[in-house]
């Protein structure tokens, strides 16, 4: 990986940190990792594992493919997760959950296409 690829990461860590209203330290604490080293990846100096980049995405509450494509780990030419992909695969939902969350995603997305067939007309 490039220089500019941790730079580039370390620009959207920190600015997903940011959007979260957490401060350096508060996320290294989330994510379990020291504050000098957050900071040095934030920076572009270091470049994280795949298992700190996942530990970072759960503190941060974004999807550990949107660090691992942006670090390089996962290949950009493959298309993103589906929703179903991603729901089944957080390991921080319960079954009952994710059903739940499986279903009014169906009813969302029959609801659209049903407005769309009516605008149509």
């Amino acid at each position: 990986m490039n220089e500019s690829k941790h730079g580039d990461l370390g620009e959207f860590i920190r600015a997903q940190r940011e959007r979260a209203n957490l401060s350096l330290r508060r996320l290294a604490e989330k994510s379990g990792i020291s504050n000098p080293y957050l900071s040095q990846i934030e920076r572009g100096i270091r470049k994280p594992s795949a298992e700190i980049l996942r530990n970072l995405s759960r503190a941060l509450e974004i999807s550990s493919d949107a660090l691992y494509r942006r670090a390089g780990l996962i290949d950009e030419d493959l298309p993103p997760a589906t929703v179903f992909e991603a729901i089944e695969g957080d390991e921080q939902l319960t079954g009952e959950q994710k059903k739940v969350l499986l279903d009014m995603y169906r009813a969302l997305t029959r609801t659209q296409e049903i407005t769309s067939e009516v605008e149509k007309e």
